[in-house]
This record gives structure tokens, sequence and C-alpha cells, in this order.
């Protein structure tokens, strides 16, 4: 299956190497350009892409507020938003991934990189990129008043395996290393991932995470430990 990125850039110079990038992969092609958040919101909406490659410094309408526009509405359920920025501060991460994000990376990351980014996106996993950043994501996220009701409501329709597995996933682990960890298989542990996000009505492993983090399931003690592994 062939993913359909958007890029979302003011600079029609990397969007021109964007597009030759994306264009030359056998599996991508640029479905459209937009030079500002707003035009990235339209496009959206008109084209439906797999992946919206994503900047945050955009005039008229920046990205994390498009971000925000595109995961909230109904109609762009199956929209993923990989922002790539040069600004990798902490602040930014959390809130991209607070509007909606499904993955983060600096502008930069290695063109191959990028490709399996965009290919790891629209597979509706989580791409929380570089590990060294995820023990700052959680010193905003983890921050138990902000879990909103609805979520820690659907937290008691969770059974205990369910609870663990979000925790691992928060922690960063792939499927293949919740297997590992909790001696079940591959198949499994995504299983159980995906009940988990369906009872939590999360877009992807991305908004999981965020849950956890908000709703205190993980610590940044907990991170920040296995970050030093």
């Amino acid at each position: 299956m062939t993913i359909r990125v958007l890029l979302a850039d003011d600079q029609a110079l990397l969007r021109g190497t964007f597009r030759m990038l994306f264009d030359s992969a056998d599996d991508m092609e640029t479905v459209g350009e937009a030079a500002n958040g707003r035009e990235a919101v339209e496009l959206s909406g008109a084209l439906h892409p797999d992946v919206v490659l994503m900047d945050i410094r955009m005039p008229e309408m920046d990205g994390l507020a498009a971000t925000r526009l595109i995961s909230e509405s109904e109609d762009l359920a199956g929209v993923k938003v990989l922002i790539l920025t040069t600004f990798e501060d902490d602040e930014h991460v959390a809130e991209a991934l607070r509007a909606g994000a499904s993955g983060f990376l600096g502008k930069g990351v290695l063109p191959e990189v990028l490709l399996d980014a965009v290919r790891t996106v629209a597979a509706g996993e989580a791409l929380l990129s570089p590990v060294a950043t995820r023990a700052l994501i959680s010193r905003f996220l983890a921050q138990p008043e902000l879990c909103p009701t609805v979520v820690q409501e659907r937290l008691e329709y969770l059974t205990p395996r369910e609870r663990d597995v979000m925790c691992l996933v928060a922690l960063g682990l792939s499927n293949d290393e919740i297997a590992e960890r909790l001696f079940v298989s591959p198949l499994t542990a995504k299983t159980h991932v995906n009940r988990a996000m369906t009872k939590l009505a999360a877009r992807d492993r991305a908004q999981l995470v965020v849950m956890a983090y908000q709703c205190g399931l993980v610590s940044p003690a907990a991170e920040a430990s296995r970050s030093r592994r």
C-alpha cells in the first residue's frame, strides 16, 4: 500500500527536497504541499493523506495549531501528523504530543530515518524520538490533575494486563520488547495494545503515551531510570 504524504513547510526549497525523497520511495507518494498551517488543514480535508509532515514555525497558522485542528476533526481521524522541526526543545515536543502529533523529529535526521519515521507513523505507531528527550517530555505530561475525567473513567475498563502494557508503551517499548518483558508472543502484545487503545478511544500509540503520563500511570522517575540503562 502506498503511503500518501502531505508536506507542510513554509520553505519551498525544503518542500521540494522532501517531495523528491518521498516520491523516490517505492511505498510513498507526495499528494500535496502547504506553505502554512491553514493550508495544511485545508489540504488534509481535501486530500486525506496518511501522514502530514508538519513544520512548527509557519505563517498564518503554526504547525501546532494545525496539528490540533487535524487531530480533533472526526473527518480526519485517519490522518497522522509527524512534526519535523528545528525546534527540538522539550516544551515544543510536549506541546506537539498534546496537540495530537504521532511523532516528532528534528530536521537534522538522515533521509532513511525520515522515511522510516513516516512508515512508523502511518502504521499507527508512536515515534517519540530521540530517546533522551522522553525524560523531558514526561516532566510536562506527568501531571495527574490534567487527566480528563472521561479518560480516568475509561481506565477502569482496562484489565490489569492492559494497564501493564499501556505503561510499557509509555516507556517506549515496542511490541516485541513488551512481549519479551511479559513472556507472551508479539501478536498477543499487539492485541493488548490495540484493546487498550480501543477502550480509551486513543488515536494511536502516541496518544496512549500521553494518557499514561497525564493520568499518572507512568512517572518521570520510571522513564529517567529506563533512559539510563
